[in-house]
């Protein structure tokens, strides 16, 4: 599956805990194109595999290298893909013909990784960061019991009613898509702009060259309006554990699509934390002691799934866990479930329990 560029380096840091080990990779989807691929790994044996699914117009290497370097320095071993046309992929810049291809291409690759002697034997996490959440969301639909967790940040998966194009307009667009797929010509407010709280990390943004700053295709847009809606009519379907976060201030994906999806999921073991006063980009956008705050969370919520004894937290383990340090009014809620769930069969939990509300 490998082809082109591969090399292993160290990365150290103040920042890490200890030292991880860094590779990249490009491989082919079944279209023949060639993608770019990334990895973190601990030195030792990791606990768990975490997959990323990156946003709208990002890509891995640099912009999730935070995410990555993060989780890998808490022992866990975690895999990137730049879709098609992003990032370091080939393919036309940002534009996204079929929203299922990146699901397919997401799946295909990380499902090889899981494959590997290696990793046989250890959970498996998904992680998505807005468009990214439906990419996530949609890869485990695609194998519902294969999947042992999501990390969901401000997760694409409803369309927020404040934002919803008229109908009348979506059919408009929708007669020309086939036209003109690749024009760029679908009128959008500065992403960065809302996404970015901290300035300095604004600009860092704007630098990574690797990162689509321009007006959306009209086909790409019609993708990610198609995902969002069919995504909000079975958010039901969604069974596998997940912990969802978002900014209460966030202005790109609205905070009520997480709570949609909290409170429509068939998920036994799901929590949700909303963030006041955080914006869109939790892990890249705030300032560094907020950026803690949820990898704190994050991680917390990982290693109580992640564990040897191939169970997953009780409720009385959640109820009585002592919460991470987090700004005043920060909501969190959490259905715990009872039973455990077996690296062989992620599906063999599904007893939804009481919603727990905790407000430090």
């Amino acid at each position: 599956m490998g082809m082109g560029l591969f090399y292993n380096c160290v990365l150290s840091g103040e920042s890490l805990s200890m030292d991880v080990a860094y590779h990249e990779e490009y491989v082919k989807n079944s279209r023949g194109v060639q993608l770019f691929t990334c990895r973190w790994l601990p030195f030792s044996s990791p606990k768990a595999l975490v997959f990323l699914c990156h946003g709208y117009g990002m890509e891995c290497s640099d912009f999730m290298k935070g995410v990555g370097t993060k989780l890998a320095s808490q022992g866990y071993a975690v895999f990137g893909i730049d879709y098609e046309g992003h990032g370091r992929s080939m393919g036309v810049r940002c534009y996204i013909k079929r929203f299922d291809n990146i699901v397919n291409d997401c799946s295909d690759y990380f499902k090889s990784i899981c494959a590997q002697e290696e990793y046989r034997e250890k959970k498996r996490f998904l992680y998505g960061e807005s468009m990214g959440g439906a990419v996530a969301l949609l890869t485990h639909k695609k194998d519902p019991c294969f999947w042992h967790g999501a990390i969901l940040v401000a997760p694409m998966c409803k369309i927020s009613e404040k934002v919803k194009p008229h109908p009348v307009v979506v059919s408009l667009l929708t007669r020309v898509e086939d036209v003109i797929p690749k024009w760029k010509i679908v009128p959008t407010k500065d992403v960065i702009d809302s996404a970015f709280k901290d300035p300095i990390k604004r600009e860092e943004i704007r630098g990574n060259k690797l990162i689509y700053q321009q007006k959306p295709r009209l086909k790409t847009a019609l993708e990610m309006l198609r995902t969002s809606m069919n995504l909000e009519d079975s958010l039901n379907e969604v069974t596998l554990p997940f912990f969802v976060l978002h900014g209460e201030a966030d202005t790109v994906t609205d905070p009520e699509v997480s709570q949609a999806l909290y409170e429509r999921a068939s998920s036994a073991d799901k929590t949700i934390k909303l963030y006041p006063g955080m914006w869109h980009a939790l892990t890249a956008g705030e300032p560094d002691h907020n950026i803690e705050i949820v990898f704190s969370d994050i991680i917390s919520w990982l290693d109580r799934r992640a564990g040897d004894d191939n169970g997953t937290p009780s409720m009385k383990s959640i109820k009585h866990s002592t919460p991470s340090p987090m700004p005043d009014g920060l909501t969190t809620m959490a259905s715990p479930i009872k039973g455990g769930a077996s690296s062989e069969n992620p599906c063999s939990q599904q007893n939804p329990n009481s919603v727990l509300e905790y407000k430090p």
